[in-house]
C-alpha cells in the first residue's frame, strides 16, 4: 500500500479503552497517541500525507480489542494500529494481527515470554523493570514479599518472575492473592488484614485499573507506613497517584523506564506540549510516553518507506532509534521489542516521583531472560 502521488491520509487503527475500569490508563495512552499524531500532522504530515486515527472504544473487554481489531482490518481496510494496555486485550488482537498480517504496536509493560512478527512491544520487559526494582527493594526493605495482584495472565506471570527473582536472591514469598478485574474497595480490607497478619518487608502489586486507586486507600486506611513496608509496582503511574490522592500515593515505589520527572530538554518540552493540549493539572506517565514515541517511530518510519505494508515496514523499523522522552531508545532488531531506560520512583506529596534508581544508559530488551538466569525459563 504506497502512496503514488496521493494525498489521501494515512489511516491507523487506535484501540484503547474510554470507558470501563481501565479507562484511567488507557484514556492517558489514547492521549499520547493523538498528541504524537497532531504534532506529526502539525509539522506536514508524513510525505505530504496526514495521518487518520481510526478509533474505537473496547471499553476494558478483552475480547471486545480483538473484535474491534477485526473490523479495522476487514472493514476499515487499516493494517497498522496502536493499542492494548492488558495483556488480556493484546492477547485478544494477536490471532486476529497474524493471521490478516496487521501490524499492531502495544505500548505497555508487560510480562515477557512473548513474540510475534506481527507486534511491535514498546514498553518494559521484565529485565527492564522486575530485575532492578527486585534488587532495590531486598537491600532497602527486606526479603519478606506479599503479592497482590488482578485476576489475570499478566499479574499472574509478572509474580512468577518476581517470586523467582525473590527466591532467587534468598527472599520469600510470604503471601499471594489476586482479585477479580474490576475488584471494588470492600474487597481490599480482608486482604490487608492478611497483610497484617504476615507483616511481610514489601507488598508487590500488579493490580491494574481502578482497583489501583482501592488497594492504595486501603492500605493507607490501615494506618500502613511506607517508610516501613511500602508497595511497590510496576503499574503504577502518575495517573493512578492523581486518582487515588497524592498524600495516598506518597512514599510507595514503582518501577518504570519514565516518569515525569525525569530530567531532559526532551522531555521538558513533551511535558510542556501535554499539559497544553489537556490542562497544568494532567500528568505524563510511562505508558502515555510509549504511547507517544511509537507513533513517532512509527511515521519515522513511514517517511523513509513511503508504504505502510506490514513486511515493509516491521523490516524497516528494526533497529530504529528515537530521541524519547524517557531517552534515546531504540526497536531491538533481534526480538521486536524496544531498549529502554530502567528507573525506579518513590512517589511523592505532588502526585510525581522521585527517583531512587536510573540506569546509565537505555537497557537491551530480553523478553525471555536469556542473560538473566535458565530458572527462569517459561514453565
Amino acid at each position: 500500500m504506497s502512496s503514488g502521488h496521493t494525498s489521501e491520509p494515512w489511516r491507523v487503527g487506535v484501540l484503547f479503552s474510554q470507558s470501563g475500569f481501565m479507562a484511567v490508563i488507557e484514556e492517558t495512552q489514547l492521549r499520547g497517541t493523538l498528541t504524537a499524531i497532531d504534532e506529526i500532522n502539525a509539522a506536514g504530515g508524513i510525505n505530504g500525507r496526514p495521518l487518520e486515527p481510526v478509533i474505537y472504544d473496547p471499553g476494558s473487554e478483552a475480547r471486545a480489542f480483538g473484535r474491534y481489531a477485526r473490523k479495522l482490518m476487514i472493514e476499515d481496510g487499516v493494517s497498522t494500529m496502536f493499542g492494548c494496555y492488558t495483556s488480556s486485550s493484546r492477547r485478544a488482537v494477536l490471532p486476529v494481527v497474524e493471521r490478516l498480517n496487521g501490524l499492531l504496536w502495544y505500548p505497555t509493560l508487560y510480562e515477557g515470554f512473548e513474540f510475534s512478527p506481527n507486534v511491535i512491544y514498546t514498553g518494559a520487559a521484565p529485565n527492564q523493570n522486575s530485575v532492578e526494582l527486585c534488587r532495590l527493594l531486598m537491600e532497602a526493605y527486606g526479603r519478606r514479599f506479599f503479592f497482590i495482584g488482578s485476576d489475570y495472565v499478566y499479574p499472574r506471570e509478572s509474580n512468577r518472575i518476581m517470586g523467582e527473582l525473590v527466591r532467587n536472591s534468598g527472599g520469600e514469598v510470604v503471601g499471594e492473592r489476586y482479585l477479580r478485574l474490576n475488584a471494588d474497595r470492600s474487597e481490599f480490607q480482608p486482604l490487608m488484614r492478611e497483610v497484617k497478619a504476615a507483616q511481610p518487608d514489601v507488598i508487590f502489586s500488579t493490580v491494574v485499573g481502578d482497583s489501583t486507586v482501592f488497594l492504595y486507600q486501603t492500605y493507607h486506611d490501615f494506618g500502613f507506613n511506607p517508610k516501613v513496608m511500602p508497595i511497590a509496582s510496576l503499574t503504577t503511574t502518575e495517573a493512578e497517584i492523581q486518582a487515588m490522592g497524592f498524600d495516598v500515593g506518597e512514599g510507595h515505589l514503582t518501577g518504570a523506564p519514565y516518569f515525569q520527572g525525569i530530567g531532559n530538554e526532551r522531555n521538558s518540552s513533551f511535558v510542556e506540549l501535554y499539559k497544553k493540549r489537556y490542562g497544568d493539572d494532567q500528568s505524563t506517565n510511562m505508558c502515555l510516553e510509549a504511547a507517544y514515541f511509537q507513533v513517532h517511530i512509527f511515521a519515522k518510519t513511514l517517511e523513509q518507506t513511503n508504504s505502510i505494508d506490514t513486511e515493509i515496514m516491521r523490516t524497516s523499523v528494526m533497529g530504529s532509534e528515537f530521541d524519547a522522552p524517557q531517552g534515546n531508545i531504540a526497536v531491538n532488531p533481534v526480538c521486536g521489542h524496544t531498549d529502554l531506560w530502567t528507573r525506579v520512583g518513590r512517589a511523592n506529596r505532588q502526585g510525581q516521583f522521585d527517583l531512587v534508581y536510573e540506569s546509565s544508559s537505555r537497557v537491551k530488551a530480553d523478553p525471555y531472560l536469556i542473560g538473566y538466569s535458565r530458572n527462569l525459563a517459561y514453565a
